[in-house]
C-alpha cells in the first residue's frame, strides 16, 4: 500500500535542538558575538529544561525568565540576555519551526545603565599614570582616557605606522563598528597629553622595530582589568568601575565641550543617539557654572544689539551702493 491519505506529521523539536542549530549556522561572526551567544545559552538553560518542546514554549516563559534575570543582574544585561533569544527565536520563524515567536510584544528592556558611570579627572588620570609598571600601560591609559579609544579592541591593534607625527593624527581600526557602512576606522588627533605618552614609548630603545604600539598586552583575551585594579590601588585611589569605558566616556564628555557635537561623534566614533544615551553626563562644574550665569537686562542686550548693527552699517552701505 502507498501513503495515499495519510498525513504528514511535522517534526517538533526541542529548546536544545533550537540553540544548537542556531548557532551551528552561525558562521563566520566575531568571537566575540559568539561568545554572548553562548553565554545566553547558558543562562537560559539554567533555568529552561532542555528538552522543553519548542511548540509549548510560550510568552509567559520568556516573561519569567526575564523577570528571574532582573532580580540577579543589571537591567541593561538582562536586555542584552533578550535580545540574543530574540535572534534565535526569530531565526526559528524564518525556518518554520514555529509559527510566531513567544517574544513579540515582550519589551527587552533597556541597554543603558548609568549608574556607575564615573568622571575620571585629569588629577587622577595623572596618579594613575605615575603608578603605571611600564611605558606600555602608561601609553594603555593615554589612548583611552585622551584619545579616547575603546579597550582592548582598538588599542591592541593600534600600528605605529597608523600614527602620523607630522600631521599631528593617527589611524583608529574600529573592530565594534566596522560592520557599519564607513564606520570601519576614523581619524584621530593626537592631542598633546597622548603625543608625551607615545612618543615617550616611541622612542624607548625596546619598541625599535616593533609593528604594534602595545606589545605586552596585545591579546585581546587578556584580562587589563586585573592589572588597572593594581594601578589603582598604588594610586591610592577608590575603586573605579568599568574603568576604560569610564575613560572613553569621560574623554568624549571633554571633547564635547570642547570641540562640540560633530568632532566628538568623529573622533570617538559613536552616533549622537549613543551619545546621549551611553556618554554625555551632567558635572560638578555644570552646576557651578549655572549658577554663576546671570541673564543681562534687557537693556544691555538691546544696546549690544544696536552696537553690533552700527558696526556693519558702512559694509551694507557699500554692499547697496
Amino acid at each position: 500500500m502507498g501513503n495515499a491519505g495519510l498525513i504528514e506529521v511535522p517534526k517538533t523539536y526541542t529548546v536544545k535542538e533550537l540553540w544548537d542549530a542556531f548557532l551551528k549556522q552561525k558562521t563566520g561572526v566575531k568571537e566575540s558575538t559568539m561568545k554572548t551567544y553562548l553565554d545566553a545559552q547558558r543562562r537560559f538553560f539554567i533555568f529552561f529544561d532542555a528538552q522543553q518542546p519548542l511548540e509549548d514554549f510560550t510568552k509567559d516563559h520568556v516573561l519569567s525568565w526575564k523577570e528571574t534575570l532582573l532580580g540577579e543582574l543589571a537591567v541593561s544585561s538582562v536586555a542584552g540576555y533578550m535580545k540574543n533569544l530574540k535572534s534565535v527565536l526569530t531565526w526559528a520563524v524564518s525556518q518554520g519551526w514555529i509559527d510566531k515567536s513567544p517574544l513579540d510584544g515582550v519589551g527587552r528592556g533597556s541597554f543603558v545603565n548609568r549608574s556607575r558611570d564615573r568622571i575620571i579627572s585629569m588629577e587622577e588620570y595623572r596618579r594613575l599614570l605615575d603608578a603605571c609598571p611600564c611605558k606600555d600601560w602608561r601609553a594603555i591609559l593615554a589612548l583611552v582616557r585622551i584619545g579616547g579609544l575603546r579597550c582592548p579592541s582598538e588599542v591592541v591593534t593600534l600600528r605605529w605606522e597608523d600614527v602620523n607625527w607630522e600631521r599631528s593624527c593617527f589611524y583608529v581600526r574600529s573592530p565594534k563598528t566596522e560592520h557599519h557602512d564607513g564606520k570601519e576606522s576614523r581619524i584621530m588627533p593626537v592631542f598633546s597629553e597622548l603625543k608625551t605618552e607615545l612618543e615617550s614609548l616611541f622612542f624607548d630603545p625596546e619598541s625599535e622595530g616593533r609593528e604594534f604600539v602595545i606589545n605586552r598586552y596585545r591579546d585581546p583575551k587578556q584580562n587589563l582589568g586585573t592589572t588597572f585594579a593594581k594601578i589603582v590601588n598604588r594610586a591610592g585611589l577608590p575603586t573605579i568601575p568599568r574603568p576604560f569605558d569610564n575613560m572613553r566616556m569621560t574623554r568624549s564628555n571633554e571633547v564635547y565641550n570642547r570641540w562640540g557635537a560633530f568632532k566628538e561623534s568623529q573622533w570617538i566614533g559613536h552616533s549622537k543617539q549613543v551619545r546621549a544615551d551611553h556618554y554625555l553626563m551632567i558635572q560638578d562644574v555644570d552646576y557651578q557654572e549655572a549658577a554663576q550665569w546671570v541673564i543681562p537686562p534687557v537693556e544691555t542686550l538691546k544696546s549690544e544689539s544696536e552696537s553690533c548693527i552700527d558696526r556693519r552699517k558702512p559694509r551694507l552701505e557699500r554692499v547697496v551702493a
